[in-house]
């Protein structure tokens, strides 16, 4: 019961973190245009209106800079997508990472954390990152932009360095995204919501609102606004080994994802705001966007053995000489759509995965294996070629954190068959 219980919790979690977050970033990517597209009217002094045309209806967009005159009867608040998306996706890293940390969170070749400890590490983590970035946009808001802008930027890729060397791989990689979902929501729920509650409030008094209310939840929205695309990336990559197989690479990949994502979000920024001007748009964010991901893909790819191989590099220091894998490469049998696996790969599976992925799982707290993948027989593991060859030779994923001491030639032995000719 309880296996189908975490299983079934995990799915429903997932689903609920999936719908809110589309709802949050459409509505953050549809105001970010909004702003954009505004054109200064007469009938509003300080503000504007965009023209809209949807589902077969048009729509007057009007934006006023600091606030209408009146209080509306009707106000729409955007927030709980917000709240929601967070919760969720806390509720995911407590019941995935924290509650299965000796299997997702916990490389005791990286650091023997304790459960406790690496909780710890990753809601301290968190909690400081907040403080940190808040502050940091309290005194130079409206001052220095780019200097914030660097400056957490920096601070999000020490992180994920010191993540990587306390946590696995795919520990690491969603923490950092975490950290950064956690500066966007609590823009919203500390910043931005309040703000415009105050700003409420003046209404109702009859006063003037603070126009400081309303740029500082515009800072904090406009960097909601470059947050996104890296942090979809992050949240994702714990399905794609080679983004964390190699904790050495996270802070690069990182880096180059946070350029990449932010370049494209400012190219649409921007080209909003020309009205139609598609010439001037910045296209050279596009060009440097597309290098960064090219060279997230070679460090990615630079860091797996089979990886360094194909690129012609050096191998690493765990990396088994090639006459091992030569010798290691006895004849496969075709069985239909897919070869069954020698006899050699047969034992390196049954010794170092069955444990996990067999009718029955005999590690602890596994009922179920994971994503019912099963290595019972031989036809089982042929049909498994391709993710095994991902998840234990293109990169080190697979035993999760090496639990179960999966060694150099072994892994050679798999590469032997799956990779055939280097």
């Amino acid at each position: 019961m309880a296996a189908y219980l975490v299983e079934w919790g995990s799915l429903l979690l997932r689903w609920l973190h999936v719908v809110t977050a589309i709802a949050w970033i459409g509505a953050s990517f549809f105001f970010m245009h909004l702003d954009a597209s505004l054109r200064k009217t007469p009938t509003i002094a300080k503000g504007g209106v965009a023209w809209e045309v949807h589902g077969g209806g048009f729509y007057e967009m009007r934006k006023y800079l600091v606030a209408p005159d009146e209080m509306p009867a009707e106000l729409t608040w955007h927030k709980w997508q917000s709240y929601w998306t967070w919760i969720s996706g806390f509720s995911l890293l407590v019941w995935i990472y924290y509650g299965q940390s000796s299997l997702y969170l916990i490389n005791p070749e990286v650091m023997p954390l304790q459960p406790w400890q690496a909780v710890l590490c990753g809601v301290g983590g968190l909690a400081l990152g907040w403080l940190f970035y808040d502050n940091a946009c309290k005194i130079l808001v409206g001052k220095q932009d780019m200097l914030l802008a660097g400056l957490v930027f920096v601070f999000v890729v020490a992180m994920s360095w010191v993540w990587s060397h306390l946590f696995s791989g795919r520990g690491a990689l969603i923490h950092t995204g975490a950290l950064m979902a956690t500066m966007m929501t609590g823009n919203v729920f500390l910043n931005i919501i309040p703000n415009q509650r105050k700003v409420v409030a003046d209404l109702i008094a009859g006063r003037a609102p603070n126009p400081e209310f309303g740029k500082q939840a515009k800072q904090r929205s406009t960097h909601n606004n470059y947050f996104t695309l890296p942090v979809l990336f992050m949240m994702i990559s714990n399905h794609y080994p080679t983004t964390y197989a190699n904790a050495a690479t996270i802070p690069l990949t990182v880096t180059l994802v946070i350029v990449a994502g932010a370049l494209v979000r400012h190219f649409y920024n921007v080209r909003h705001s020309l009205h139609g001007n598609n010439w001037a748009s910045p296209w050279w964010a596009w060009a440097v966007a597309t290098l960064a991901m090219f060279a997230a893909f070679y460090v990615g790819m630079a860091a797996s053995p089979s990886g360094r191989e194909r690129l012609g590099l050096p191998p690493a220091a765990e990396t088994v000489d090639p006459g091992k894998k030569a010798d290691a490469a006895p004849a496969a049998v075709r069985r239909g759509a897919f070869e069954l696996p020698p006899q050699k790969v047969i034992d390196v599976i049954s010794t170092r995965c069955s444990m996990c992925h067999a009718a029955e799982p005999v590690f602890e707290g596994l009922q179920i294996p994971p994503k019912n993948i099963r290595f019972d027989t031989p036809e089982e593991i042929g049909r498994e070629a391709a993710a095994i060859r991902v998840q234990a030779v293109m990169s080190h994923a697979m035993p999760p954190n090496n639990i179960t001491e999966m060694t150099p030639g072994e892994r050679a032995v798999l590469a032997a068959w799956l990779l055939p000719g280097g």
